[in-house]
């Protein structure tokens, strides 16, 4: 029976050392969240579910700790897109806005890049702007108003009398 309950604190102990190393990395604090998932892996070997996940954990934040890949300077029309997405998503607004800008000078009615311009606008508080490029872009592919419809990023303007005139299905 004791040896069970200490089974039980011991299972316990090492869930919260597991939920804490979590915690860290949701919030993308790596360098604790490697240490943490870390010391976890290191104290806690006999849990082997939580210690694979710790793994899987450890190695995505590292890879976070790495220097960043440099991107090659951006061609066409996808090279700015993508470049674009892959610094928004990094949480590097300012950089992503600025690969959109470029984009805009050689390509200024791509639906892409102003779809991307309007969420990266909002994101940033710009709403009238976000607003502005969201209609440029639906008017030049139709499909983008379904995507803004479901698009977390335009939550704030999900109620905005404009934003549902400019995403309204017929």
């Amino acid at each position: 029976m004791k040896d069970e309950k200490s089974k039980k604190d011991e299972y316990q102990k090492a869930l919260a050392a597991f939920s804490d190393a979590v915690k860290e990395f949701r919030k993308s604090k790596w360098d604790k969240a490697v240490e943490l998932f870390g010391a976890f892996i290191e104290k806690c070997p006999i849990e082997r579910d939580l210690v694979a996940r710790a793994r899987t954990y450890l190695a995505i934040a590292g890879e976070h700790l790495k220097e960043p890949k440099e991107i090659p300077t951006p061609k066409t029309v996808e090279d700015f897109v993508n470049a674009a997405v892959y610094k928004m998503n990094g949480g590097a607004t300012e950089e992503a806005m600025k690969f959109v800008e470029k984009a805009l000078k050689t390509y200024p009615e791509d639906a892409r890049v102003l779809y991307l311009q309007a969420d990266l606008l909002c994101r940033s508080g710009q709403m009238d702007a976000a607003l502005d490029s969201l209609r440029m872009a639906v008017q030049n592919e139709k499909t983008y108003r379904i995507l803004a419809q479901n698009e977390a990023d335009f939550a704030p303007l999900w109620d905005d009398k404009r934003f549902k005139a400019i995403t309204k299905t017929v």
